[in-house]
């Protein structure tokens, strides 16, 4: 999306950055997207954070937690859709995106034990900070 619209890349790079470190913390090896203007549009890291990583994590929070980050996985290039010409429907749809993420990582946190639950629970109210910040005009 960067590609598409480079004017909203200091105002991304931010909020990409935390998404990247997100992944991590659950385990994930995640890395910034490419740059391609075909890429999807979300926020999300290429590589699904997973929760089997933490020792605290039953078997059922891991699948849980697994199968609620893995959905928020961009497809691949070939399914991706197209970045919005306009750089405000392009934000529009990242906002949409982290809403939506925001979503099932709240549902999650019913399948969650603990210490993973408090990260979860952490993780989706930075993505609610995250749409807020998208929608929000740039000064």
């Amino acid at each position: 999306m960067i590609a598409a619209h480079p004017s909203l890349a200091k105002r991304l790079d931010p909020l990409l950055t935390e998404v990247v470190r997100h992944a991590q913390a659950f385990g994930g090896t995640a890395h910034r997207p490419s740059a391609s203007p075909s890429a999807s549009p979300s926020l999300s890291p290429s590589t699904p954070p997973s929760a089997s990583s933490s020792g605290s994590a039953s078997a059922s929070a891991s699948a849980s937690l697994s199968a609620t980050a893995s959905s928020s996985a961009p497809a691949s290039a070939g399914a991706s859709p197209a970045v919005p010409a306009r750089g405000k429907d392009a934000l529009a749809d990242l906002a949409a995106a982290e809403l939506a993420l925001v979503d099932r990582r709240t549902r999650a946190l019913l399948d969650v034990p603990g210490e993973l639950a408090r990260l979860l629970a952490s993780v989706a109210a930075a993505g609610a900070a995250h749409a807020f910040l998208l929608t929000k005009e740039a000064k």
